[in-house]
């Protein structure tokens, strides 16, 4: 599933679109537009255009346009894959069909030199949408402070790992990071998130981007020390402890009962 880590994989691959002209949006699947957008308003606001930029903000992947035009928001839910020329951003996602199939492109565009720039989305959980709202977003994940993290935990008391996965509080964290970082951290993905000590904010913050950074250079959110071990009678690979599956904020949560604390 793309999290931040294959979103920054995305942005890097998009550094190939920029410079080169839109000759065409190829948009065959209306319910993949967001926000009332059409293929006719996406054809007028990109055709004939340059993307100069791509950013990311979480896992919501931004592409600045020439001539202050509108900024394109391309969101890959659970399942989907950016390609340019042909070349894809990661080579493999989990939880879903990895196969080449353009029956599942749901969005692109052609460049005028006959490259172009496509989703694939088998699950079709992705989107596209003109000048999102970016503001929506919490801080972003792999930048954030020790300051903004404790403003976003606060005195709640939702598990730790719901409030790491609300992306209007921070952005880029998904369920597979979300449980790589507290077993790095040592701390309960179900414990109350207001309980932690201002220590424990600020090992948890660093943490927080080591383990994404870290995720990044190894290639996804997939590559994490736990991810071997969740599976029925996985163990911890500190202690080798057998691990607790629950669901915790609604997500499958694989943790250490030793010294997840």
């Amino acid at each position: 599933m793309p999290e931040l880590a294959e979103v920054d994989a995305y942005r890097r691959l998009a550094a190939r679109a920029l410079g080169r002209r839109v000759a065409e949006v190829v948009a065959p699947d209306a319910w993949y537009l967001r926000g009332g957008l059409d293929a006719m308003t996406l054809t007028d606001a990109l055709v004939g255009r340059s993307f100069v930029d791509a950013r990311r903000v979480g896992k919501l992947l931004l592409l600045d346009t020439d001539k202050r035009g509108p900024v394109l928001g391309l969101r890959f839910g659970m399942s989907g894959r950016l390609l340019v020329d042909g070349t894809a951003g990661v080579g493999e996602l989990l939880y879903t069909s990895n196969a080449d199939l353009e029956k599942w492109d749901r969005f692109g565009v052609r460049f005028v030199d006959g490259g172009d720039m496509r989703i694939r989305d088998p699950r079709r959980l992705g989107g596209v949408e003109l000048a999102p709202e970016e503001d929506r977003l919490g801080p972003d994940a792999l930048t954030i402070t020790t300051e903004d993290l404790l403003e976003a935990l606060g005195r709640s008391k939702a598990p730790l790992k719901a409030r790491l996965l609300d992306q209007a509080r921070m952005a880029g964290v998904g369920n597979l990071a979300a449980d790589e970082i507290l077993w790095q951290a040592g701390l309960d993905p179900g414990r109350p998130a207001g309980t932690l000590s201002a220590t424990e904010v600020a090992h948890l913050r660093d943490q927080l981007v080591t383990t994404l950074a870290t995720l990044i250079i190894q290639g996804g959110s997939h590559t994490g020390d736990l991810q071997p071990e969740r599976h029925p009678g996985g163990v911890c690979p500190r202690d080798g402890t057998p691990l607790v599956r629950r669901t915790v904020g609604g997500r499958t949560t694989w943790s250490c009962p030793k010294h997840q604390r």
